[in-house]
């Protein structure tokens, strides 16, 4: 900690309009000071190992370096600074690696603006700060051998469900209390379990495969909504 109060940032995403919200959204609170930017993992360890800030708020899917290999490295270094994971994704293959990695806490990036402040400050003092869904698959993974690659999550399998009932993504984010970006998150993740392209073809073979009920009736067809302006 800088003083009894400040919190020193670092703030690493590789989109400007991203660093620069959560910039002014820092800069305008009290108690906090951004030290610096990064725009990838590579320059995120540099700027750490120079600065040493108090936290460092790590998107994970950059081109140029990854977030997961930045905390790794930052680990290996035994650097001071906490680093909490700010991103869009909360699957498995993302969340479990970053925590691993030796990641202070994770977060998504359609955290209410208050609940950033504070696990900001609660990471700074050394506590594990984790959303509820990402709290929820640590679980998960602790009590059940991890998943193989064609086996949706429990999350995924929500979102499917609400698919093949013709829900739009609008109102599977309102409905599951996320936003449409983890919508499309997780669409693009179960679509490659599988093995299809979009929503109608991935509620036809969950059918099939007995992922939903116990296959479509015959001559049925899927639920889903073919929306040209929903992606994916």
């Amino acid at each position: 900690m800088t003083d009894d109060t400040t919190v020193s940032l670092l703030i690493v995403d590789d989109h400007p309009v991203v660093r620069d919200g959560l910039r002014g959204m820092f800069e305008s609170a009290p108690g906090f000071t951004v030290l610096a930017e990064a725009s990838d993992g590579v320059e995120a360890v540099r700027e750490a190992l120079a600065l040493d800030p108090d936290v460092i708020l790590m998107d994970l899917r950059m081109p140029g370096g990854a977030g997961v290999d930045a905390i790794r490295e930052l680990t290996r270094r035994g650097a001071r600074a906490r680093v909490l994971v700010l991103t869009t994704y909360d699957t498995d293959s993302d969340t479990l690696p970053a925590i691993e990695a030796g990641a202070t806490g994770y977060l998504l990036k359609d955290a209410p603006r208050d609940e950033l402040f504070t696990a900001v400050r609660a990471a700074a003092e050394g506590r594990t700060v984790l959303s509820p869904a990402v709290a929820s698959r640590l679980v998960s993974a602790v009590r059940a051998p991890a998943p193989g690659n064609e086996t949706l999550s429990a999350r995924e399998r929500e979102v499917l469900t609400l698919v093949a009932r013709g829900t739009s993504n609008r109102e599977i984010a309102r409905e599951l209390f996320i936003s449409e970006a983890t919508v499309k998150t997780h669409l693009t993740h179960l679509y490659a379990k599988l093995g299809v392209n979009d929503r109608a073809a991935a509620v036809a073979v969950a059918y099939d495969r007995g992922i939903l009920g116990q296959g479509l009736p015959s001559g049925a067809g899927p639920r889903a909504r073919h929306d040209p302006n929903e992606r994916p």
